[in-house]
C-alpha cells in the first residue's frame, strides 16, 4: 500500500465537523501518545480499534512507519521489515458518530484491519476492524453499508481488563495517585499486580475483580454512573456537556444544597462516631419546597452532584473490595476525565471508608481501556514484543519509590502516606481543641445560670 496516496492518521487530531470535537492530546496530557520502536510487521498499514459507548466513542490507532533492516540468521544476513509505531488516542460524543464517519470517508485516512484489499480510493475493501462496547452492535450496519467496514466485536469487559493489564504491566508511568491536588506516579511491581479491583466509571459503573491476564470476574456494578450525573445536570443546570458540568462545578459550593452533620448537631459535629461538622449527612438535604429551582445556583448544584457521585463510587468500591480482601483499587473510565476534583474526591472517600488502608489508583489512559484491549486482539500484534520506547508527555522525575505494604507493593510513597496521616491528625487535633473550647464556653454559661437560680423556686426569676 502506498502511503503517499492518502493522508496520515495524525490529521484526525483536533478536527471539527458540525460540532464534533475530538481530543488526541489534551492540555493536561492525560492521554499521551505511546511510541513503540522496531516491531516486526507484515505490512505498513495502520491498525485502528473502536470502543463505542452510550455517551462517548473512544478510538485508538497505531500509526506505523515501515523501515528496512538487516538481520542475521543461519544462512547469513537477510532483509526484514521493522516498525516504529505511535499509538494515538481520540474520543468524541457518540451522537456525532455519523459526522465522524463522513469525515473518515472524505479524508481517505489510511488504516486497515484484517483480511482487506486496497481499493482505488485509498480505503480497504471488505475491511474488518476490532470494535467493542454496546455501540459495536448498534452501529455495525452503518459502518458496513457506508464504509464497507465489518466489526470484529470483542467482549467489552474482556477488552477493558486486557487494556488495563497491558497499560499497568507495560507502561512504567501509567498509574498514579491524586491526593489534595497532588499527582504522584506510582510504580507497581508487574509481578505483584494481581489481584486488583478495576472500577470502570462510564455511563454506568462496572466493578471487576482481576486476578490475572484473561482472569477476571465482574463482581457487580451500579446504574448510578457518569451518565446519571450528566442527566441530572442537564435537567438542573442546562449543561450541554459533561466537561461543562466539571467546569462549573469548580465555581460552586455543595454546602448550599447538601445537609451536613454540623447543620444537625452544630459546630461540634458528632465526635462520638468520628463525624465532623463538615461531613455530608444528606445529599441535596437542604432543598425544600420553599425555594424554586431558579433560586439555586447552577454552580452549586453541579458541585453537589459531582461530590456526592464521586463519594458514592468510592464507598461502593471499598464495600466490594473489603470482603474480597483486595487492597488495590484502580479507577478507569471516561467519566473520570483526568479531572482533579473528581480524583481528589474518590481518593478522600476511599481513604475515609478504608481508614487509610487503601489508596485510589488512577490510569493515564483511563478512558481508553476498552479500545486498547480491542486493539490488542489483532493477530498482527505480539504482546511479548510490544514494549513502548517512551511516553510523550510524562515527567519521569515524579516517579515514586516502591516498597512493601499491605498488598505486595506500595500504592504511594511511605513518606507521602505518613505526611498525609500527619495532616489528618493535625486537623483532628484542631477540631478537638475547637470542640473543647466550645464545651468550656457552654459549661461556664451553665455555671453562671446555676449561680443565679432562685433558692425558693429553683428558677431564674426576679421575684417569687
Amino acid at each position: 500500500m502506498e502511503r503517499s496516496n492518502c493522508q496520515q492518521l495524525e490529521e484526525v487530531e483536533g478536527f471539527g465537523f458540525n460540532g464534533l470535537i475530538t481530543q488526541q492530546q489534551p492540555s493536561n496530557h492525560q492521554n499521551p501518545t505511546l511510541l513503540f520502536p522496531e516491531l516486526p510487521i507484515d505490512n505498513d498499514s495502520s491498525l485502528i480499534s473502536l470502543d463505542i459507548g452510550g455517551t462517548l466513542v473512544k478510538v485508538v490507532y497505531l500509526v506505523r512507519e515501515n523501515k528496512k533492516c538487516m538481520t542475521s540468521c543461519s544462512d547469513g544476513a537477510i532483509e526484514c521489515h521493522t516498525l516504529d509505531g505511535t499509538l494515538h488516542f481520540v474520543k468524541f460524543e457518540t451522537k456525532f458518530l455519523n459526522q465522524w464517519i463522513q469525515f473518515l470517508h472524505s479524508q481517505r485516512l489510511c488504516f486497515v484491519g484484517e483480511n482487506s484489499d486496497v481499493q482505488p480510493t485509498g480505503f480497504h475493501k471488505n475491511m474488518t476492524i476490532k470494535a467493542t462496547g454496546g455501540g459495536a452492535y448498534k452501529y455495525a450496519d452503518i459502518f458496513r453499508d457506508r464504509l464497507d467496514i465489518t466489526f470484529d466485536i470483542v467482549d467489552e469487559i474482556a477488552s477493558t481488563v486486557a487494556g488495563a493489564n497491558f497499560l499497568l504491566q507495560k507502561i512504567d508511568q501509567e498509574a498514579f495517585t491524586h491526593i489534595s491536588g497532588k499527582k504522584t506516579y506510582v510504580n507497581i511491581d508487574h509481578c505483584d499486580l494481581f489481584p486488583y479491583l478495576l472500577v470502570n466509571v462510564g455511563s454506568g459503573v462496572s466493578i471487576i475483580k482481576v486476578t490475572g491476564n484473561k482472569k477476571f470476574k465482574r463482581v457487580t456494578g451500579t446504574q448510578f454512573g457518569g451518565g446519571t450525573i450528566f442527566g441530572f445536570a442537564s435537567l438542573l443546570t442546562n449543561c450541554q456537556s459533561y466537561d461543562e458540568l466539571l467546569e462549573i462545578s469548580q465555581q460552586g459550593d455543595n454546602r448550599a444544597l447538601d445537609l451536613t452533620v454540623g447543620d444537625i448537631y452544630g459546630d461540634t459535629g458528632y465526635p462520638e462516631h468520628s463525624l465532623s461538622a463538615s461531613a455530608i449527612a444528606s445529599c441535596f438535604g437542604k432543598v425544600n419546597g420553599n425555594k424554586k429551582l431558579s433560586g439555586y445556583k447552577a454552580e452549586d448544584m453541579a458541585a453537589s452532584l459531582l461530590r456526592n457521585f464521586t463519594y458514592l463510587i468510592a464507598q461502593i468500591s471499598y464495600l466490594v473490595a473489603a470482603p474480597l480482601g483486595i487492597k488495590r483499587i484502580c479507577f478507569g473510565g471516561s467519566y473520570i476525565r483526568g479531572h482533579a476534583s473528581t480524583m481528589d474526591n474518590i481518593s478522600y472517600g476511599l481513604n475515609f471508608w478504608s481508614k487509610g488502608q487503601v489508596a485510589a489508583v488512577f490510569l493515564q489512559h483511563e478512558g481508553f481501556l476498552g479500545a486498547v484491549g480491542a486493539l490488542l486482539n489483532y493477530k498482527k500484534i505480539d504482546l511479548n514484543i510490544l514494549v513502548p520506547h517512551k511516553l510523550t508527555a510524562y515527567d519521569s522525575s515524579r516517579l515514586s519509590d516502591v516498597g512493601e505494604e499491605f498488598h505486595g507493593k506500595l500504592e504511594e510513597r511511605v513518606e507521602d502516606r505518613h505526611n498525609r496521616e500527619v495532616e489528618r491528625l493535625k486537623a483532628e487535633l484542631d477540631r478537638i481543641q475547637n470542640d473543647k473550647a466550645t464545651l468550656v464556653k457552654k459549661l461556664k454559661n451553665l455555671e453562671s445560670k446555676l449561680s443565679k437560680l432562685c433558692g425558693s423556686c429553683s428558677k431564674l426569676c426576679s421575684s417569687c
